[in-house]
């Protein structure tokens, strides 16, 4: 798989929501019922917090 171009990558951050704080990332995980299936991130491009899927997708009960 190639790198992504610098392009590619600040189209993928335009595209996300931003978060100040890695708490208020986790946060909107947890609303939405997601906070085992995802995890956030410092961005590099904007300096805010995105949420990604979690590379280890806990499960749910």
């Amino acid at each position: 798989m190639k790198k992504p171009l610098p392009e590619d990558r600040q189209h993928r951050c335009v595209q996300k929501r931003r978060y100040r704080t890695q708490g208020d990332a986790l946060d909107a995980a947890l609303l939405a019922g997601v906070e085992c299936e995802r995890t956030a991130y410092r961005c590099p491009l904007c300096g805010q917090w995105h949420l990604t899927k979690s590379k280890t997708g806990g499960s749910r009960s």
